[in-house]
């Protein structure tokens, strides 16, 4: 089975859509997933997300189920630089989450009084229980760390989402805190992450990343990424990103 994790377009924020440059990619994608044989479609309900899907669907005469829990990961923190002020959960300082050791651990990323707070763990929980109901009805019933493959193929699915939470479903994937994730990947509008089945020993599965966040449609298109959840690559320059 593979998994294709797509980012949405450039987005505009205002109106929860795309921005020009992101209509561009959106209909570049498509030329990209119209060449593959995806057997269900699955999106946010957030409109940037849908907008990204819709030249895929109508070039292909397909439809896709909306699931609420592919929404971009939800809480807000009041982050440590910025008290008394609501935050995206995923998005910290690194002088701020970098040297402390509990937010590389799987188990006890969620701890740290921020997180606890705002209750992150109970809507992290939420999301990757809906993803592994999604993953049994296609076959793969989670049993601790891997898979049981219930009914094995080769299907192709893919999830049309947001950075934030597509970071949720690699780290459950993985085994690993999504604080690792969310602050040391970047995957761009757009872009397309592949997750594929090994079943080295009959039943049992492990799912591991063929490709994180490949843009190789718009390079193609001589199209550059957009820049959006990117900071700064220097703070010296002040047209890119700061906070």
């Amino acid at each position: 089975m593979r998994i294709l994790i797509v980012r949405h377009g450039d987005p505009d924020y205002s109106i929860d859509s795309l921005t020009e440059t992101g209509w561009k990619e959106a209909k570049l994608l498509a030329e990209r997933l119209s060449k593959i044989d995806i057997k269900d479609f699955y999106v946010s309900p957030l409109g940037r997300a849908q907008d990204t899907l819709k030249p895929t669907l109508e070039k292909l005469g397909r439809t896709a189920v909306t699931c609420d829990w592919l929404e971009e990961f939800p809480p807000r923190i009041c982050r440590p630089d910025m008290p008394g002020q609501r935050k995206i959960s995923w998005d910290w300082l690194p002088q701020d989450w970098a040297n402390e050791e509990l937010f590389y651990d799987k188990d006890k990323w969620h701890t740290h009084p921020v997180f606890m707070e705002a209750d992150v763990k109970k809507t992290y929980d939420g999301v990757v229980s809906h993803f592994d109901e999604l993953l049994a009805k296609h076959g793969y019933l989670r049993e601790g760390n891997i898979y049981r493959a219930v009914k094995p193929n080769r299907d192709t699915i893919a999830l049309v989402c947001h950075f934030g939470l597509e970071c949720v479903l690699l780290s459950h994937l993985m085994n690993v805190s999504p604080m690792v994730l969310w602050h040391s990947t970047c995957a761009a509008p757009s872009s397309v992450t592949s997750i594929y089945t090994e079943e080295r020993r009959e039943g049992i599965a492990s799912f591991r990343m063929g490709y994180f966040g490949d843009v190789s449609h718009l390079y193609v298109a001589g199209e550059e990424p957009s820049f959006a959840a990117r900071f700064c690559e220097t703070y010296d320059n002040m047209d890119e990103r700061h906070d």
